[in-house]
């Protein structure tokens, strides 16, 4: 595993469309036999430039409703409370129906067979560390809101519960569990799905790092139009939205903080003032890129978080807070089944479930994009199985504890008789936190560390939000490279303004009844992310079921297994498995193997009228040239056998000195998945044709199997032309 913000450097190749296009990265290369090499993700086009329809059109809309919010504040809450009420009446069984398909969805892909496809390349390592990672996965899904709703969202459920009598034993048990249920599997399944499908489209197909892509396998070269377009701006409108809402929630916690600690009033000048500041430190992150700024903000986000909780814990009743905790979790496991689809439809609370459960199923749905295409960001070279149980566990974990602990603390107070408390917690969540901890000894030190902590879970969330948002209104060369600089400032100025306008409108139930309405349109987009993604994960079963074919070798007629070089007489054998070459041996086994049966396999598939390429590009680092072999089949498919040179460290048993560098050159062959992982070095020229013929063969396979098994093909009816990848230039 590489260790945390480094980067191996040989994951960098994969393919370029679901249909087995090629994965060509870096400057054109010397083309040979008739073929030039294509560049889609060349790094000459930099920090890539706008998608105008996306750029113009989401920033226009937002700077309308911001300014329309700010000039006529009545109008415009009233008018978001006339669509949210519609909203609520006609969709609301929808949201639970859509909220429940998007965590089985997630599930059954996880433990299926496809939850051991990677997010990248077959060989493709990931790039963050363990803790880093789940820093990562848990600071940007969660923001300031947690400590916002962790004291009010139990003490609301237990004062006023959706159903049965309150300030009851069995009000105090449904009340944490509503609010973890708000916080847990399912919205989190919400962003895996998106998380998944960005990641496996990009770093698997290399295409764009784009909400857009996970709809290839339905429309095709369409993504890189108008289609794409719409997609990705509804995309930018809910993750604004969605953004808005916590940072909302995150200046009125802060404002009432700053307020206990230096006296500073509350209102909207002060909160005018955090917007700005807050925009400024979320800008100084984002531009920082992710290894640096959003990275340790996130680890030390999680740490003081920590040390939050375990204060509270340990000055309260540790033992009953333990017991609570284990009883929370049995209730969320056995009650969950029965809360996913309760709509309550003989006797329903339209203002609670308003106020939360469909505003939390909107709010995760806004936030899904922006998230998604984060966690996509930092997950590259994990499996779909270890990507859904991280993003589901991890965060959730940690959720359940934080909102158990000051939930059920919380809950003690008001059942001990402190019924103003409760009031508060209800009426004014933000002062209702502090209220807490006023509860215990050391205040200052507590509430210090506790709107510290709402700081950084807000610059988290707006950094990576404008980092996000900037990515998604972007054309970018590479999937890891971010957007420009004014870009990412610019989302997070917008971000900011609407922020502040919806504020002025109505506070924070403003954002929540605009998050239910903008969450909608993306719901359905979302529906057509999952169909996309399982119809090209089948693509990929027929592609792996081909491979397991075992075929005979058209030259020796034997049966050769990946990395088995047949024909060999048993002390050849040895000698290769003893030997460790270096670079020089690898320049000639180029020179003398390689280039010319691959030039030899092209040559005779263009007489037989099939205009197969042969090309290749230097590796600047090793000094030998990686070679590819490119067949068009059709007008959907494209094989692609590719040899790349690899330096890596010698073995400890080696029997004598490798080279002064200690180090040997493998030869390991990928395909337009990635590595097979095993090395080629050694082969005679007509061993590797073999092997590249019995590949060839079993892509073949690969195609009969799965056009056999689909009365309609899940491949796009034509192959994206490298053009339509790669970045248009600029005039």
């Amino acid at each position: 595993m590489a260790r945390d913000g480094e980067r191996d450097p040989r994951n960098v190749d994969g393919a370029a469309g679901i249909d087995g296009g090629t994965g060509n990265k870096g400057p054109a290369s010397t083309a040979e036999e008739g073929g030039t090499e294509d560049a889609p993700w060349s790094a000459e086009h930099g920090r890539g430039h706008l998608k105008p329809v996306v750029f113009f059109g989401s920033a226009a809309l937002i700077l309308a409703i911001s300014i329309w919010a700010i000039i006529t504040p009545t109008g415009a809450e009233s008018t978001i409370g006339t669509l949210v009420g519609w909203v609520s009446e006609g969709f609301g069984w929808y949201y639970f129906l859509a909220a429940t398909l998007y965590l089985v969805f997630v599930v059954y892909l996880a433990l299926s067979r496809y939850g051991t496809v990677k997010l990248g390349p077959k060989h493709s390592t990931p790039d963050y560390g363990i803790f880093s990672w789940g820093a990562m996965l848990f600071a940007a899904g969660i923001g300031i809101d947690l400590m916002f709703f962790s004291v009010s969202g139990p003490v609301s459920h237990y004062l006023a519960p959706p159903e049965g009598d309150p300030e009851t034993v069995e009000a105090a048990r449904q009340a944490v569990v509503w609010t973890l249920f708000h916080y847990g599997l399912t919205g989190w399944a919400m962003y895996a799905l998106m998380g998944m499908a960005l990641g496996y489209f990009s770093f698997r197909y290399r295409l764009p790092l784009a909400i857009r892509s996970a709809l290839y396998p339905l429309i095709g070269r369409r993504i890189h139009g108008r289609t794409g377009d719409a997609v990705d701006l509804a995309a930018v409108l809910g993750t604004v939205f969605g953004i808005s809402v916590t940072l909302g929630i995150g200046v009125v916690q802060l404002n009432y903080g700053l307020k206990l600690l230096f006296d500073v009033p509350e209102g909207v000048p002060a909160q005018t003032a955090l917007v700005a500041i807050a925009v400024l430190m979320a800008t100084a992150s984002a531009v920082s890129g992710v290894d640096r700024g959003i990275k340790l903000l996130s680890q030390l986000n999680v740490l003081l978080a920590i040390v939050l909780m375990l204060y509270v814990l340990i000055a309260d009743h540790p033992i009953r807070l333990l017991n609570t905790l284990m009883l929370n979790i049995g209730d969320y496991v056995s009650r969950f089944p029965s809360m996913t689809l309760n709509t309550f439809a003989f006797d329903q609370p339209t203002e609670w479930l308003n106020s939360w459960t469909l505003f939390f199923w909107a709010w995760w749905v806004a936030w899904a994009p922006f998230v998604g295409l984060f966690l996509a960001r930092i997950s590259r070279g994990r499996t779909i199985r270890q990507f859904v149980a991280a993003t589901l566990i991890i965060p959730f974990l940690f959720t359940l504890t934080f909102v158990s602990i000051f939930g059920n603390s919380a809950l003690g107070r008001v059942r001990d008789g402190d019924t103003a408390f409760g009031r508060t917690a209800v009426d004014t969540p933000e002062q209702g936190f502090y209220g807490l901890l006023e509860h215990y000894p050391g205040f200052v030190f507590s509430a210090v560390l506790a709107t510290f902590v709402g700081l950084l879970f807000y610059v988290t969330s707006a950094d990576s939000g404008a980092l996000v948002i900037g990515n998604l209104s972007s054309h970018l060369p590479t999937p890891t490279v971010d957007a420009a600089l004014w870009l990412r400032a610019f989302w997070a100025l917008v971000t900011g303004l609407l922020t502040l306008a919806m504020l002025i409108v109505g506070g924070v139930q403003a954002l929540t009844n605009a998050t239910i309405i903008m969450g909608l349109p993306f719901s359905f987009v979302m529906f057509l992310i999952m169909a996309g993604l399982y119809r090209a994960l089948r693509v990929e079963h027929f592609r792996a079921e081909a491979m397991n074919t075992t075929l005979p070798s058209s030259l020796s007629g034997r049966t050769l297994h990946p990395g088995h070089p047949a024909g060999l007489d048993w002390r050849r054998r040895l000698a290769r498995s003893m030997s460790f070459p270096d670079r020089r041996a690898g320049a000639r086994f180029i020179d003398e193997v390689c280039r010319p049966a691959m030039r030899e396999v092209a040559e005779e598939l263009r007489k037989q009228g099939v205009p197969a390429t042969v090309t290749e590009q230097m590796d600047e680092e090793i000094g030998i040239p990686h070679l590819e072999l490119k067949v068009p089949i059709g007008k959907g498919e494209e094989f692609l056998y590719r040899v790349w040179p690899i330096e890596a460290p010698a073995p400890t048993f080696a029997t004598r000195s490798i080279s002064a560098r200690n180090t040997y050159v493998r030869f390991e062959v990928h395909l337009s998945e990635g590595s097979q992982g095993y090395d080629v070095m050694g082969y005679h020229k007509d061993q590797l044709i073999a092997d590249i013929l019995d590949q060839y063969e079993r892509h073949m396979e690969f195609l009969r199997l799965h056009r056999e098994a689909t009365t309609q093909s899940s491949l796009p009816d034509h192959r994206p032309d490298t053009a339509e990848i790669q970045l248009p230039d600029e005039d």
